[in-house]
């Protein structure tokens, strides 16, 4: 009998060892699951695809509105087109005279708005350069980019000039050193220019 509850005692402390292993797993495992979150590889792949979806539908819209602002706007400046297939001379010519005169007065719309613009880049320039004054700050000029070495370059060139020997040599006119050919043609040359006298 003492054997069988020695044995009863160790098969309840194996089973409860079993029960205490088992539970430190099932919480390992759930501690994992936790770690990992909300956030599954699948739910993030979904995630993804539905905001490309939001974002393609978004940027369908911004276009159809911007295509639609533009239209308005290009109605707008330019009115509706006229339908001169049916019309007849008198017609078109009053819609010719319209488009004209509605081209001369954009014409002077932009001379006036180029005006406006010239003159206030001119007072922005100004104003910054009142800016700078103040605060003693001047803006430094932009300076042109000159090679260090053309200089070094031309002062070898000038000293290569005077060392030139050719150039150093006194030009000899006597005819005792001139060749016989020579003589030969300067006297046909002197008796030509003598017989056309």
């Amino acid at each position: 009998m003492a054997d069988e509850e020695a044995k009863k005692a160790k098969q309840a402390e194996i089973e409860r060892k079993r029960a205490e292993v088992r539970k430190r797993m099932e919480e390992a495992s759930k501690a994992k699951k936790a770690k990992k979150g909300f956030m599954t590889p699948e739910r993030k792949k979904k995630l993804r695809l539905l905001l490309r979806k939001k974002a393609a539908e978004e940027l369908k819209k911004e276009q159809e509105r911007k295509a639609a602002e533009r239209r308005r706007i290009i109605e707008e400046r330019c009115g509706k087109p006229k339908n001169i297939e049916d019309a007849n001379e008198e017609q078109a010519r009053k819609v010719l005279r319209d488009y004209h005169q509605r081209i001369n007065n954009l014409e002077e719309e932009k001379y006036d708005l180029e005006y406006v613009v010239k003159r206030k880049d001119m007072e922005i320039s100004d104003l910054n350069a009142q800016v700078n004054d103040l605060r003693g700050k001047f803006v430094k000029p932009t300076l042109k980019k000159v090679s260090k070495y053309e200089n070094k370059f031309a002062k070898l060139q000038k000293k290569a000039a005077e060392f030139n020997f050719r150039n150093q040599l006194k030009v000899v006119k006597k005819k005792e050193f001139t060749l016989e050919e020579e003589d030969k043609e300067a006297k046909k040359s002197e008796k030509a220019d003598w017989q056309k006298k």
